[in-house]
């Protein structure tokens, strides 16, 4: 429910950690299957609610948001009991007889800050980890989508216990004093300006951070690439969400044998996807302010536009844009776009094309289009990166199986599937011995034999 945080309601969800009431393997099920219910109840006016805070089609949103959510309940529903289960670990035969298991323990209270660009799945992904892992969590929803964090705020009580699972609407101030109190874990998804801000409070109570902040990602296309298909799924992945997704490519490196019919291509890619006007497309979203409206419509003129160009303040539109002839120096290349404009920069060989994405901070994500299996080693053994996708984009964070997040200035630490469920965990070792045997060889005094024999034995055994 809506309310201030303050120390009481901090305390109440202490209090309810403590009662033990979030560990048992039920209750978690319960809670996940009554989270995939409010997906499925609420789909309609989710879809509004996003639609109203940057007209985001419902088809994208279902794809990316509530039918992704869904997916991964499912997934971490089947598999919970599996995760849960204590870990045997061999025990040295000098030790026995023993036992010794690691087991996973929930972490206590939880904060998790959502970001904007994915109002519903940046808030709940990682909130489906944590009540797997048997926290109890506070939702922090961005309020630059007040519609999504408004209906949270007023619906999700409905379908989840309400003493362990807090909304906490608000702008930066209320983030503030969110972070003034001592959480078991922070989970952050943002920029890194914002991201250094959260380390520095969490510091404060030496609380652990998950931080998955973005930058930019490249996208490589060589000569031996299918351009037809590469063209339309960069095209595709780029101006999903108006471009404002965190692992969308930031700029496209191409081959200069194939810059020209690629750019051709990915001409027709859009047209055939929003029309001749994008602006009247029901299949493309707008900027969510007029701040970053304003820093795109800069970007716009930075190259040489090959497709786009235009914007409306008023309607906050900036239409889907490829610029080419961009050099590396250039502003397009100073900071992560995040909206729709594609800057495209050419080169001779993979090499060269390597050294320019080795020369900025790693990214969450490096994709590469080649039928040539000797490039993609060369991309997985000279770049750093929280993810590789090769001939596609995007999908690599959409595998339950595989951990997201990102390396460096890109973020730390990860999450989806069992990497959400162990980043909202702590593992814990566990011995138990019984009273006999109980030698004399341990204790003191140690003679001369005593410790020949006692070295023979830890030797031997180890």
């Amino acid at each position: 429910m809506t309310e201030q945080y303050d120390e009481a309601a901090h305390a109440g969800l202490k209090r309810c950690f403590d009662s033990g009431r979030t560990r048992p393997f039920a209750w978690r099920v319960a809670q996940l299957r009554g989270l995939a219910s409010f997906l499925r109840d609420q789909e309609a006016s989710i879809a509004r609610a996003v639609y109203d805070d940057f007209r985001k089609p419902e088809p994208e949103m279902f794809l990316t948001e509530t039918g992704y959510l869904v997916g991964e309940i499912n997934h971490v529903v089947k598999n919970l009991r599996r995760w849960m289960r204590p870990r045997r670990v061999w025990v040295p035969l000098h030790y026995l007889p023993a036992r010794a298991i690691v087991e996973r323990e929930p972490l206590g209270v939880v904060l998790v800050i959502g970001a904007w660009n994915y109002p519903l799945q940046l808030c709940l992904a990682p909130l489906i980890g944590a009540i797997a892992g048997g926290n109890c969590v506070v939702v922090k929803p961005s309020e630059l989508a007040p519609a999504t964090s408004h209906l949270l705020a007023s619906t999700l009580h409905r379908y989840l216990y309400p003493d362990a699972v807090r909304v906490a609407e608000g702008d930066s101030e209320q983030s503030a004093e969110l972070l003034r109190h001592r959480f078991d874990r922070i989970f952050f998804t943002g920029s890194r300006r914002k991201g250094v801000e959260v380390m520095q409070a969490a510091a404060r109570h030496l609380t652990p951070v998950t931080l998955e902040l973005g930058g930019k990602c490249p996208c490589i296309v060589t000569e031996h690439a299918d351009l037809g298909v590469a063209a339309r799924r960069i095209v595709w992945s780029k101006f999903l969400n108006a471009g404002q997704t965190c692992i969308a490519p930031d700029y496209l490196l191409v081959h200069e044998a194939v810059e020209e019919r690629l750019m051709a291509l990915m001409k027709e890619a859009m047209e055939s996807f929003f029309g001749p006007n994008p602006k009247q497309s029901p299949d493309f979203s707008r900027i969510v302010d007029l701040r970053n409206f304003r820093r795109l419509a800069d970007l716009q003129h930075e190259g040489e536009v090959v497709a786009g160009g235009e914007s409306d303040e008023s309607a906050l539109y900036i239409a889907p844009t490829i610029l080419r002839g961009v050099l590396p120096g250039s502003p397009l290349m100073q900071e992560e776009i995040f909206g729709p404009v594609l800057p495209v920069l050419s080169f001779r060989s993979l090499e060269k094309a390597l050294e320019i994405v080795r020369s900025e901070p790693e990214p969450l994500a490096v994709y590469l289009f080649s039928r040539d299996r000797r490039e993609f080693g060369q991309l997985r053994q000279k770049t750093l990166s929280g993810g590789i996708c090769w001939n596609d984009l995007l999908f690599q964070a959409s595998i339950p199986g595989l951990p997201f997040g990102g390396r460096g200035l890109s973020g730390m630490g990860v999450y989806h599937g069992r990497a959400g469920f162990e980043t909202f965990t702590s593992p814990r070792s566990v011995l138990t011995r019984t009273g006999f045997p109980d030698p004399d060889l341990r204790y003191p005094p140690y003679s001369a034999g005593k410790f020949r024999l006692l070295r023979k034995i830890v030797t031997m055994f180890s």
